[in-house]
């Protein structure tokens, strides 16, 4: 997994609404953008094409049967053309206009909802984030708008995704759902991709009404009064101590964690206020604070590609189902 922003002719292959990224990098934009807009202004407006496989020793060239280069097209030929990926015949690529007008179909085409796109790597893995209408108020003035994330990767070994990414607006964490719950659509790239997808576009309008579940345990969440004892067990499931207690950096690591879990459910951005402080909601979020912002130190590239495809987005994903399991355990 590539961990840094594409840069091409000195620019980082991305844009953004509002909220400057961590790393300063990529193309501000006074407004949500169309999909037009967005292509153009994070650089993504190439496509990729399978070239076939040679394996050479000395003079001799032989074709490498069913296998093939994925490369971008405007740089095939050239010295610094990267190779995306191997993959075999059946490998049908999706094209970043395609996956823009995946999000077209669904919210509506021409419609200015982009907020973030570009690519990480030398241009393997594109990402897309989408606004979708309407806003969950979880209590008082507490709000997370609904987004979705969508991942599209030319590297042959990663499925397109569709996320469901609502982000909570006093903070900027993204709340990441676990995947039992429903929002990741995965389709392969496979060679009846493109068909799939209409089948994904359809589940996409089921998986929105969930939105409304999502909405339910978020205000469930708020309802929960944490105790010390209820903090210090949500904690330890969400970091877990290591299979391995000898493993002395592994055991720190955890130990580390759950105590800047705890510091963020006390004195997070937004757990303070009224409906929020001392609730099963802020211990929620005191774990999305600490991995989106905190938890990795350097490397905004990194960080992003952790708590939207790594190992920060996994936490997030139990944190959120340890929560939602003890809506009712807790309501008493």
């Amino acid at each position: 997994m590539a961990h840094e922003l594409n840069i091409e002719n000195g620019k980082a292959s991305m844009m953004y609404v509002g909220q400057k990224p961590w790393h300063g990098l990529g193309t501000e934009l006074d407004k949500p953008a169309t999909a037009a807009e967005a292509i153009k202004a994070a650089q993504l407006d190439w496509e990729v094409v399978k070239q076939p496989l040679f394996a050479i020793g000395g003079s001799i060239a032989l074709s490498v049967p069913d296998k093939f280069a994925v490369v971008p097209q405007y740089k095939w030929g050239k010295a610094d053309c990267p190779v995306f990926g191997i993959v075999g015949e059946d490998y049908t690529p999706l094209q970043n206009r395609e996956a823009f007008a995946f999000f077209d179909d669904i919210v509506g085409q021409g419609e200015a909802i982009y907020h973030t796109a570009g690519a990480l790597g030398k241009g393997e893995r594109v990402w897309i984030l989408a606004k979708l209408p309407d806003d969950i108020q979880v209590v008082g003035g507490d709000i997370a708008e609904k987004f979705l994330l969508l991942s599209n990767s030319h590297d042959g070994e990663s499925s397109v995704q569709v996320k469901f990414t609502p982000i909570r607006v006093v903070c900027q964490n993204t709340l990441t759902m676990a995947l039992s719950h429903g929002p990741t659509i995965r389709v392969v790239h496979g060679r009846d991709m493109h068909e799939r997808l209409k089948y994904a576009e359809k589940a996409l309008g089921l998986i929105k009404s969930r939105f409304e579940d999502i909405e339910k345990s978020f205000k469930g969440m708020a309802t929960v009064k944490m105790t010390k004892e209820r903090v210090a067990e949500y904690v330890n499931l969400v970091f877990p101590n290591p299979p391995d207690l000898d493993n002395e950096k592994a055991r720190k690591r955890a130990e580390r964690d759950r105590a800047q879990a705890w510091h963020f459910f006390e004195k997070g951005r937004g757990n303070q206020e009224k409906g929020v402080k001392e609730t099963l909601w802020a211990a929620y979020n005191g774990v999305t604070e600490y991995v989106d912002h905190y938890r990795i130190k350097s490397g905004g590239e990194r960080r992003l590609q952790s708590i939207w495809f790594g190992n920060g987005y996994h936490i997030k994903a139990r944190a959120f189902k340890i929560a939602e399991d003890h809506i009712t355990m807790w309501q008493n």
